[in-house]
């Protein structure tokens, strides 16, 4: 079972890792929204769980547009670095 996980997120990684460099920025870029209504929401005159849960998920969804969007640009962002120091020499 934990190969399986450890695949499966190897998986998503390589998938990631293979999207453009301006799929990076705006996957990365739509954290911004998900933090702020994160903190934002405990405005709202609902109880203390359901603001919890909002909480949660939205942080949560700020979290993986963070991560996700610095995978993507990752090997992007390598490979423009790479080229950039290429044509400086030639």
């Amino acid at each position: 079972m934990k190969d399986a996980i450890i695949h499966v997120l190897e998986k998503i990684k390589r998938w990631l890792q293979s999207l453009s460099f301006r799929t990076g920025v705006i996957v990365l870029l739509c954290c911004i929204p998900f933090y702020i209504l994160s903190f934002a929401q405990m405005l709202l005159p609902i109880s203390a769980a359901a603001k919890g849960v909002l909480w949660t998920i939205l942080f949560g969804l700020a979290k993986t547009c963070q991560y996700g969007g610095l995978t993507i640009l990752g090997v992007e962002g390598y490979n423009r670095l790479k080229s950039w120091i290429k044509r400086k020499k030639g």
